[in-house]
C-alpha cells in the first residue's frame, strides 16, 4: 500500500478546527491568520526530519525527491493558529494591553532571551547524535518554561494550552492510526526513536502535541506585551422612556 494522499488528505484536516475556530473568534481572526503565516514557515524545516525521523509518501513525491512537500506548509500553517486561540475560546478569554509599569519590571528583560533563546539553543541541540525530533521538543519546553520566567501570569495558559492542544492532537494521531492500519509503522523511523508507543501512537508526537501547546499558547501574548482577560458581555440598556408634552 502506496498511503499516497494520506499526508496530504490528515494535514488538511486540521484546517477543519481552524475554520471553527476563525469564524467563533471574530475578534482574533487576525491573530490567527498572522500566527498561522509564522508557523507555516516552519514547513521549509521539513528536510530536518526526512527521512531520520520519518518518511511520508508526499504530493508529487516530493518529500522522496527533495525532502520537501507542501503537506508540511498546511500542517503548519494550520496548528498555528489552533495554537493561538484554542484556550481563549473554550475559557471565554479575550486580550489586553499590560501596563506600562509592568513591563518594566525586572524580569522583563528576559524578554527577548525567552523568545530567541530556543531558535538559538535548536543549533548545538540538533548537533548531538540523536534524532531531530529530540531537540525540537527540547526548545519548545525551554521556550514555554521562558515564557513562564518572564511572564508568570501565563502559566495557567502555558499549561492548559498544552493539555487542550495535546488532547486535539491525540484525537488526529488516533483517527490516522485507526483509519489507516500500518501507516505509523511504515512512515516514522521507529527504531531510531523510544520505541514507547501508548496506544499505538508513538510518544514523540504526543511529546510535540504538549510542548508545541504550552509554547504556542503564549507566545502572542508574550510577543505583543498583551494578557487575556475574561470576555464580558454587553449589558444591555434600558430604553428610554418616551417623553410626551403637555398643553398647558
Amino acid at each position: 500500500m502506496t498511503y499516497h494522499y494520506v499526508w496530504l488528505i490528515w494535514a488538511s484536516a486540521f484546517l477543519v478546527p481552524w475554520c471553527a475556530l476563525f469564524v467563533a473568534n471574530r475578534e482574533r481572526r487576525g491573530t490567527m491568520v498572522r500566527a498561522s503565516m509564522i508557523t507555516g514557515l516552519f514547513g521549509f524545516t521539513e528536510p530536518i526530519f526526512v527521512p531520520r525521523y520519518w518518511n511520508p509518501p508526499s504530493l508529487f513525491d516530493l518529500a522522496q525527491t527533495t525532502r520537501f512537500d507542501i503537506e508540511s506548509l498546511v500542517f503548519s500553517f494550520a496548528i498555528g493558529g489552533i495554537g493561538v486561540v484554542l484556550y481563549d475560546t473554550i475559557f471565554r478569554l479575550t486580550l489586553a494591553p499590560i501596563s506600562a509599569e509592568r513591563r518594566s519590571r525586572r524580569r522583563h528583560t528576559l524578554h527577548r532571551v525567552a523568545l530567541v533563546g530556543p531558535l538559538v539553543l535548536f543549533i548545538p541541540l540538533y548537533l548531538l547524535p540523536w534524532n531531530p525530533i529530540y531537540p525540537s521538543l527540547v526548545c519548545l519546553a525551554v521556550g514555554a518554561a521562558g515564557s513562564f520566567a518572564c511572564r508568570p501570569d501565563l502559566g495557567r495558559r502555558t499549561i492548559m494550552g498544552g493539555l487542550l492542544f495535546l488532547g486535539l492532537y491525540a484525537v488526529f494521531m488516533l483517527s490516522l492510526r485507526w483509519l489507516v492500519p500500518g501507516y505509523i509503522e511504515a512512515v516514522w523511523n521507529l527504531a531510531a526513536l523510544s520505541g514507547l508507543r501508548p496506544s499505538g501512537v508513538p510518544l514523540e508526537e504526543l511529546a510535540f502535541g504538549a510542548t508545541f501547546g504550552m509554547y504556542w499558547a503564549a507566545i502572542y501574548e508574550h510577543l505583543t506585551w498583551q494578557t487575556t482577560i475574561r470576555r464580558t458581555r454587553p449589558t444591555p440598556t434600558t430604553p428610554l422612556a418616551p417623553q410626551t408634552s403637555r398643553m398647558e
